[in-house]
């Protein structure tokens, strides 16, 4: 062990134990890590931490394009002959939704126990089944409905990487830099939704890439709808293989679920949920019905050229957001998020088409870009909340470098990871009820129905968490 490590073990927790400091190099596990030991940070934790984020970033991109690749491919399945109706289609794209929050919540359990390191490797590489029958299906108009019911749930599957990828990172990083890191890690691997609206309409239109016969609109027009799933495969294989080989598995982090199912008791998990229901939620949802919404609504507007922009803002915003309530406190920042959200749906209900007023595309999308913006901020700011809203009740009343306060930090982060992957989990939700409510009902009373529920959220975050005297100020 180096004499560094030494030093910082020495500063906060006496004699340091002999152990091979070769576990910090990439694919080993690591049993010893102390992120809020300012010198082992400095030394050692910082490097260890930021590779195994980068790593993780592109990982959970990739997993977003799987998860997301039908709310761009339902837009083409008519114009190459399938015969599904508009709900057909909207119900499509919401079905990944409902699978992919269900995974969302198991993995969030197995990631932690079984290793960052080798969950992230295995998790990358399963998505390659989906797409591949994806690519194969797709070149079939009289495939029918029910296996694009099946293969839009299993593509899913790559939404719940984001639980496990979450609250395995937050591990690695102190309390002073969760909410950068997990900003860094959620907002950048949402950019896979933006990634997959933005390359389809592209890649689709590559003969030379194309595996499997074209496909031709009505006007001639040969596309390769196949593209969209088969050009990913590859990518899952590189990074399946960077993640095991580069990732490590953090012990600390391994927790059986018998010591992480108190969370379900604890009523700050259940209002961290409602809360991450109305930023997350509504990001994922709006991103997997907007192209939908524009093809239905303004359909004289490209789905292409502005589908993708909402979900780039959002993904962006969520960067921002984790870094700006590090700085400003989390719950002020969630405040400032529904509140924004709010007001965005109130404009984009404004612009809608109605009776005999057309309405106004740009108006329409410019709020849509607000409330993406908005909901990315709330992202990143609820994250941030998590850890600390766990970390202040746990050690409330203890003192700092005794047996008990070490015991319950340990216990507190143990409970924000379960918590973060939990409340990831409920609101994916939200990409299956988005898309599925406007399938079913009027686009307007939809909008009003989240205004109502970003109000809510609003005087939740205000009152346990913002308020002076609040229970838990985070």
């Amino acid at each position: 062990m180096s004499s560094v490590l030494q030093e910082s073990r020495a500063a906060t927790s006496g004699p340091a134990p002999s152990y091979d400091a070769e576990q910090y190099r990439p694919g080993r596990p690591i049993t010893d890590w102390e992120p809020e030991n300012e010198l082992f940070w400095k030394s050692v934790g910082k490097r260890v931490a930021s590779r195994n984020l980068w790593i993780a970033v592109p990982a959970l991109l990739v997993a977003f394009v799987v998860w997301q690749v039908w709310s761009v491919t339902a837009t083409n399945l008519k114009d190459v002959g399938f015969g599904f109706s508009t709900s057909q289609l909207f119900w499509l794209t919401a079905i990944p939704g409902l699978t992919g929050g269900t995974a969302r919540i198991f993995y969030t359990f197995l990631g932690p126990r079984i290793g960052q390191r080798r969950f992230t490797a295995l998790s990358t590489v399963v998505l390659i089944v989906p797409l591949i029958w994806l690519g194969i299906a797709i070149q079939d108009p009289s495939t029918p409905y029910v296996v694009m019911v099946a293969i839009a749930a299993l593509c899913g599957i790559g939404g719940a990487n984001f639980a496990s990828s979450l609250a395995n990172i937050g591990y690695f990083f102190p309390k002073a830099r969760k909410g950068s890191a997990t900003g860094i890690n959620g907002g950048l691997g949402n950019l896979g939704v933006s990634a997959v609206q933005l390359l389809t309409p592209i890649v689709i239109t590559w003969s030379t890439i194309a595996i499997g016969k074209a496909q031709h609109k009505a006007d001639g027009t040969p596309v390769f709808l196949q593209n969209a799933a088969f050009i990913w495969v590859p990518v899952l294989l590189v990074l399946a293989a960077v993640a095991w080989l580069g990732q490590n598995d953090l012990k600390v982090a391994s927790t059986p679920f018998r010591q992480q199912k108190i969370i379900f008791r604890r009523k700050h998990n259940w209002l961290m949920t409602w809360l991450y229901v109305g930023t997350f939620g509504s990001f994922i949802g709006f991103a997997a019905a907007l192209p939908m919404l524009i093809k239905t609504t303004f359909p004289d507007y490209s789905v292409a050229t502005y589908a993708w922009m909402g979900p780039a803002v959002g993904a962006l915003a969520r960067w921002a957001g984790g870094w700006v309530a590090d700085k400003l406190g989390g719950a002020r920042v969630t405040i400032l998020s529904f509140v924004g959200m709010a007001a965005s749906i109130i404009g984009v209900i404004t612009f809608l088409p109605s009776g005999s007023d057309a309405g106004s595309f740009y108006g329409f999308l410019s709020c849509f870009l607000a409330a993406f913006f908005f909901s990315g901020i709330g992202n990143g700011s609820t994250f941030r909340q998590i850890p600390v809203i766990f970390r202040g009740t746990h050690l409330k009343g203890l003192t700092e470098g005794t047996p008990e306060y070490a015991k319950a930090l340990k216990q507190s982060e143990r409970e924000s990871g379960a918590v973060t992957g939990f409340t990831s989990g409920i609101a994916a939700y939200g990409f299956f009820f988005i898309p599925a409510l406007f399938g079913s009902m009027a686009v307007t009373s939809a909008m009003w129905g989240f205004v109502a529920f970003y109000a809510s959220c609003t005087v939740v975050t205000w009152w346990f968490y913002a308020r002076k005297g609040a229970e838990a100020p985070s």
